[in-house]
């Protein structure tokens, strides 16, 4: 039976199982919160990233939920330096230019902290003479680190950045590393034989009626 878990991931904590990079300073890995063997993360989000993960042991699943032909929206709340004008914000919605080239069109708005929200360990480092805020920011594409080379694009750089959701699933009610299983979605498929259009019939000949017989030469 398919299994499809949501976790609340928290600062630090690497997006994979094991950590075959470091012996000798052993980094937190998600085998320290979720004993389910077998199930795989659909999806990354980076280490100082906190917030939605998706896990399931269905490969068809795993492809559904992160392939961008499906182009699954996420959300995230970004805490952010400074406060992003009316500029920054249609910038962000429009498209940014990054070494990459341009951000796809997306969706931006100023909010107020997140209601419920837990502390992060370490705190974020903030300045005194300078202000803070929070966007919420909505992206259809997964390249590398890119809410925070968006925010940084406009002037305003990522201090602390949550996953809040990815399409319909969301963090709701889930407390930092906590996790739980979900009911799995039907995943769409190819249509059955049956259900495929009938094929095309070729064109009878010009010169050859239903009822004619083949001229013999």
């Amino acid at each position: 039976m398919t299994r499809l878990i949501r976790f609340n991931k928290p600062y630090d904590v690497l997006p994979q199982f094991t950590d075959r990079g470091s012996e000798d300073s052993p980094r937190a890995t998600l085998s320290k919160y979720i004993d389910s063997p077998g199930v795989y993360a659909a999806g990354r989000l980076d280490r100082d990233s906190e917030g939605l993960m998706l896990l399931t042991d269905n490969g068809r699943l795993q492809s559904w939920i992160t392939d961008p032909k499906h182009k699954m929206e996420k959300t995230y709340w970004v805490q952010v330096e400074g406060i992003p004008g009316a500029e920054a914000l249609r910038m962000l919605s429009e498209g940014v230019e990054l070494k990459d080239g341009m951000t796809k069109p997306a969706k931006a708005r100023l909010i107020p902290e997140p209601l419920g929200l837990w502390a992060r360990t370490p705190p974020v480092r903030v300045r005194k003479t300078v202000p803070d805020s929070w966007i919420e920011l909505a992206i259809r594409e997964g390249r590398n680190r890119q809410i925070r080379r968006m925010t940084a694009a406009v002037g305003h750089p990522t201090l602390r950045l949550i996953r809040y959701s990815i399409g319909a699933w969301t963090l709701d009610g889930l407390a930092q590393g906590a996790w739980e299983d979900l009911e799995p979605p039907r995943v769409p498929g190819p249509p059955k034989p049956s259900q495929k259009p009938p094929r095309r019939q070729k064109a009878a000949s010009p010169r050859q009626g239903k009822g004619d017989r083949p001229r013999r030469r």
